[in-house]
């Protein structure tokens, strides 16, 4: 990848997120289409000590001109109520393995092949529109679990929720055993989505988008 253009790239996508107007005009959700987004654990290697960069752009760290290795991936979506309302401040949190299926967690597998510079965690605080948008690598296989990014919504006066995200059309999916414990298929549907290339991108970048469907905020 260009240094130069990695840099620029960064500090457009932190400025003004430049993606954002084409990536979420979609066509509206109405209440009754909506599926609650099932609650999965947390698991056990959400970050033991939070990296020092924590932003939304999780393939630089603070002003390092040396990016992840991965397949760069525009994760987005809206996090909505039970009605279909957007939710505004919200604050999403991600975490997931590097290339090489490691953590950022002290005890996480493969600590001696770990990308130093994947943040391996980010948070985005949500607008009016409910919308949030990460730069990150298309997740990889941990050992015994199928490609997936864990996620967080934190929204003050509620508990946290938790769930997961996973790639459609992934073979491992059906042997998933956190995957395969939602057992309603519209509730299981709802966590596994298309990453697909993005169109016009010169250097193979996918995109993605899971929405978020909570109870009722108030």
């Amino acid at each position: 990848m260009n240094t130069h253009n990695s840099i620029q790239n960064r500090r457009t996508f932190l400025g003004g997120l430049a993606m954002g107007a084409a990536f979420f005009a979609v066509p509206g959700l109405f209440a009754e289409e909506l599926v609650r987004t099932p609650r999965q654990t947390e698991g056990p290697f959400y970050p033991d000590k939070l990296p020092l960069d924590t932003d939304n752009d999780l393939l630089m760290i603070n002003d390092s001109v040396t990016p992840a290795v991965g397949e760069v991936t525009w994760l987005g979506g809206r996090i909505l109520d039970a009605r279909g309302e957007p939710v505004r401040n919200a604050l999403v949190e991600i975490w997931q393995v590097d290339n090489n299926g490691s953590y950022i967690h002290s005890k996480s597998g493969n600590r001696d092949k770990l990308d130093k510079n994947f943040q391996g965690f980010g948070r985005f605080m949500t607008g009016s529109s409910g919308e949030y948008q990460f730069r990150t690598i298309k997740p990889v296989k941990y050992p015994g679990r199928a490609p997936h990014v864990h996620y967080a919504v934190k929204i003050k006066g509620m508990e946290r929720f938790t769930t997961q995200c996973y790639i459609q059309g992934d073979p491992t999916n059906e042997s998933d055993m956190i995957l395969r414990a939602i057992k309603d298929p519209r509730a299981k549907a709802s966590v596994i989505v298309p990453f697909v290339p993005m169109k016009g991108s010169r250097i193979g970048e996918m995109s993605a988008r899971f929405d978020i469907v909570l109870g009722h905020t108030a």
